[in-house]
């Protein structure tokens, strides 16, 4: 299991408590609802969603000069990355939850490392690196019950090939290098 919230009980409190976090990270942009009946899978897609938006933020206030701002913004971003991080399931969930593991590790360190930069190149990187993660993780979304099997077998499929094509993209990034082969394992894993 890559994911998970059985874990011992104190690292299921830090778990949980940096799981938090970053949901209200999320939560201050008026998903309660959504956050509240939302399945564990639909919670990672909302976090990484939420990441998202406070890099591309962050980005917008680093180019109107907005120092206060892109700090907070980027702030957020790291917490939402440390509950990605947190929601791992590293004891079971093998190569695919370390190298994860690793990948968000390396993606907190080059935020700071942007926000102290000043740099949108390092933002567009880390965006980058998190989308194609997040496309593999829609990727793997299991069909509900009761629903046309034809149809979610070609929305599948369409999502596989995405993936792939995440896959491909983070192969031919430069900027990537350090942790290139391990987000490739992660991503093709999650696309088989």
């Amino acid at each position: 299991m890559l994911f998970s919230s059985n874990k011992s009980s104190d690292e299921g409190v830090a778990m949980s408590a940096k799981m938090n976090t970053a949901l209200n990270s999320y939560k201050d942009y008026g998903y309660n609802s959504e956050i509240e009946y939302a399945d564990p899978h639909r919670l990672i897609q909302m976090l990484f969603e939420g990441v998202l938006k406070r890099i591309a933020f962050a980005k917008g206030a680093m180019q109107r000069k907005q120092i206060a701002e892109k700090g907070r913004f980027i702030s957020q971003a790291i917490e939402i990355v440390g509950g990605l991080r947190a929601s791992l399931d590293t004891e079971n969930g093998g190569d695919i939850a370390a190298n994860l593991d690793s990948l968000y590790d390396y993606i907190g360190r080059r935020l700071v490392t942007a926000n102290l930069k000043n740099s949108e190149e390092m933002l567009d990187e880390v965006a980058g690196l998190l989308v194609d993660v997040k496309l593999a993780w829609d990727a793997i979304n299991a069909p509900a019950a009761g629903v046309d099997t034809v149809a979610t077998s070609a929305v599948a499929e369409s999502k596989k090939e995405e993936a792939e094509v995440a896959v491909e993209a983070i192969e031919k990034t430069p900027a990537v290098r350090p942790v290139n082969s391990r987000a490739n394992k992660a991503l093709k894993a999650y696309s088989a």
